[in-house]
């Protein structure tokens, strides 16, 4: 589970960033209602993880008084049933955000759990919260809490169906392009194939941010244990931007504080543009001559670019440019995936055959940071450059066989030729990974 810690982890200083006043957490696990949605309305919330044999740790939560009386106002003026309740405890859904967050701040705020109504009902009430906390006036951390499928594997909680999978790939896929209409409209019968808990909270959330202008990121997928988990930002950017803490200010164990772009660039439009370059190439002894015409949304980025070929889940090519060599992304991307096919010293040029039996990946790098504390890093989601003089090596995150920083950093200077014993620097990066089976952070 660890993207999915460090991913909560990298949210929480997030909203510190953020300058959040006050707190929302929809959780899957508390009082349901079949009509209504239940806001806990108790001075001071109270859980523990007594059920996960760690009693010792316990937190609480202050409920936001005038936050709670604007939702009552709000949903009295729409009509819309809500269910306040007094007693009751935080389950793990609360607690489990919780405990990241005061890593990093305290603040009070609302704990609630959804209804069981449709969809439709579930982004309603998300928008009536959302005139709530324009009334209340503070800066709002929402927290939609909850898993996605638990059917992943044979082995897992609520047993195995193969539309889990699907369900998990196509939310993460909608929410990276933040399509809020095709979620809603998302087919009941497969969200229940997954066995999910976490969608509606995840509705309300899109409901409270609608009309809004919003910079999404998923920071984290994975799916242990047979369950999906997957860590997620939403920022609205049409209000005024808060002013930001130095990255410093937040206590997290990174030596490196790149955070991943925020792209909203489809994996499919990245990863074809590389493979028409190389039947391009095949065809007629060159790159595509104008690709930054086929794609217009990567004119005027730019960045450094990887391009990785594999032919039957073996490595058959793989050249990138650290920092950006061409005009933009576009021309990038075509220019590396040619010279992953027919310049990789490794491996004789791409055969027009061999076309259909290689699957592309495009890897888009962040800017370079420089790292003081090499020891901190982590091989998984960081990448590294070692330069010594005019010579340098480098190593994308997240590689089979690289397990340490040491290692990491080890086969770096040995792709460099640069010795043990040589003084030089370190360099990080994040990396956003687009495939033709779907795009990720790494």
């Amino acid at each position: 589970m660890e993207k999915t810690y460090k991913a909560l982890e990298n949210l929480c200083c997030r909203v510190k960033e953020a300058g959040a006043e006050t707190l929302v957490i929809i959780t899957p696990h508390g009082p349901v209602h079949s009509d209504a949605v239940t806001v806990m309305s108790g001075e001071k919330l109270k859980g523990d993880f007594a059920g996960f044999g760690a009693g010792s740790v316990a937190l609480e939560l202050q409920t936001d008084r005038e936050l709670l009386n604007e939702l009552k106002q709000q949903a009295e003026q729409a009509g819309v049933k809500v269910a306040f309740r007094e007693e009751g405890r935080l389950d793990h859904g609360v607690t489990v955000p919780l405990y990241y967050l005061y890593q990093q701040l305290r603040i009070p705020g609302l704990a609630m759990a959804f209804s069981m109504e449709p969809s439709s009902r579930q982004y309603e009430f998300g928008v009536i919260l959302q005139k709530a906390i324009e009334k209340r006036g503070l800066k709002t951390a929402v927290i939609a809490s909850g898993d996605l499928s638990h059917r992943l594997t044979p082995q897992a909680p609520a047993g195995y169906d193969p539309g889990a999978k699907e369900f998990d790939r196509t939310l993460v896929q909608l929410l990276r392009e933040y399509r809020v209409e095709d979620i809603l409209g998302m087919d009941q019968s497969l969200i229940d194939r997954a066995g999910e808990c976490g969608f509606r909270s995840l509705v309300i959330l899109l409901g409270c941010l609608k009309g809004m202008e919003v910079k999404q990121e998923v920071l984290s997928y994975e799916g242990p244990f047979g369950v999906g988990y997957m860590v997620a930002s939403f920022e609205p950017v049409n209000i005024s931007e808060p002013e930001r803490q130095n990255s410093s200010s937040c206590s997290r164990p990174d030596a490196c504080t790149n955070k991943r772009q925020d792209r909203a660039l489809k994996g499919e439009e990245l990863t074809g543009l590389a493979r028409q370059s190389l039947q391009n190439y095949l065809l007629d002894g060159k790159p595509l001559p104008g690709p930054e015409k086929m794609v217009p949304e990567l004119e005027e980025e730019k960045s450094g670019v990887f391009v990785s070929l594999k032919k039957k889940g073996r490595l058959r090519g793989c050249i990138g440019t650290v920092m950006p060599a061409c005009d933009n992304l576009a021309r990038e991307i075509a220019v590396n995936a040619v010279k992953a096919g027919f310049e990789d010293p490794r491996f004789p040029p791409l055969r027009a055959g061999e076309l259909e039996e290689i699957t592309v990946s495009v890897d888009v790098l962040s800017p370079m940071e420089q790292v003081e504390d090499i020891s901190r890093l982590d091989p998984r989601y960081y990448g590294l450059l070692v330069v010594s003089g005019k010579k340098s090596g480098l190593l994308l995150p997240d590689l089979e066989g690289i397990d340490t920083v040491e290692e990491q950093l080890r086969v770096a200077m040995q792709k460099g030729g640069i010795s043990p014993g040589d003084t030089y620097q370190a360099y990080c990066f994040t990396v956003h990974r687009y495939t033709e089976e779907g795009d990720e952070d790494v």
